[in-house]
């Protein structure tokens, strides 16, 4: 779920609209409902305030005036990369352990006594 400092894509009518930040997540009286402020990246800055529900945050489609809108998190390519990165070097750990654990070391020496 989307968080306070987050960049979000706000997608209108099926395409990308504008970005936002969200600024402040304010729960509303209504249990799985949220205030929230996005402060809109266009000049003139905006900021909007929107009820809306957890799913919504997560990027559910919902509708304003029968228009459709989707709320996207923004993630840095740098930050897809890292974290594709974990994901393999954890993958590749895994993998190492169902095989007999941490690599091993052979000696390339005879350690016989002759």
């Amino acid at each position: 779920m989307a968080k306070t400092d987050d960049i979000v894509l706000i997608h209108v009518d099926n395409k990308p609209g504008f970005y936002a930040r969200i600024e402040e997540m304010v729960p509303d009286a209504k249990p799985g409902w949220w205030h929230v402020s996005l402060l809109v990246l266009t000049f003139p800055l905006q900021v909007f305030t929107w009820i809306l529900d957890e799913y919504q945050i997560e990027g559910a489609d919902f509708t304003m005036g029968g228009t459709p809108i989707r709320m996207e998190e923004v993630v840095s390519p740098v930050e897809t990369e890292r974290i594709e990165k974990e994901k393999l070097e954890k993958e590749r750990m895994q993998k190492m352990r169902q095989e007999g654990g941490a690599p091993k070391v052979i000696s390339l020496q005879d350690r016989r006594k002759k």
